[in-house]
């Protein structure tokens, strides 16, 4: 009988401390989440054959990254030719500089429906 009393403490420690782990996880999860959202608010993500933000405002002199999270290459492609990425495969980014007010368009070349704008102010 103590022997039994040992073994169901040991499964409830056991599962104790899986809950534990898990929670714990969970919240690791959900804070570096809102760490990269709040470090990171000039980042478009390229997902789903969308930039996202479709259109961004920024302060000049302030970069700008994109990250392709989509799994076929996508560029970054400034139709007036100021910037543009090499084709970016999945998990690869591209950063630029916008040291000028004004409003940049810009697309993938590899998929040309895809469109965004970065307003500088």
């Amino acid at each position: 009988m103590n022997m039994e009393n040992d073994l169901t403490h040991t499964k409830g420690t056991t599962m104790k401390n899986i809950i534990t782990i898990i929670a714990i996880t969970a919240a690791v999860s959900v804070a570096s989440l809102a760490a990269e959202t709040k470090t990171d608010p000039n980042r478009v993500k390229i997902t789903n054959f969308n930039f996202t933000p479709r259109a961004l405002t920024i302060h000049t002199g302030t970069k700008v990254t994109w990250v392709n999270e989509d799994d076929v290459p996508h560029t970054v492609t400034s139709p007036e030719k100021k910037f543009k990425s090499r084709a970016l495969d999945t998990d690869e980014a591209f950063t630029y500089t916008f040291s000028t007010p004004g409003t940049y368009t810009y697309f993938c070349s590899v998929h040309p429906h895809m469109t965004g704008k970065i307003i500088v102010q």
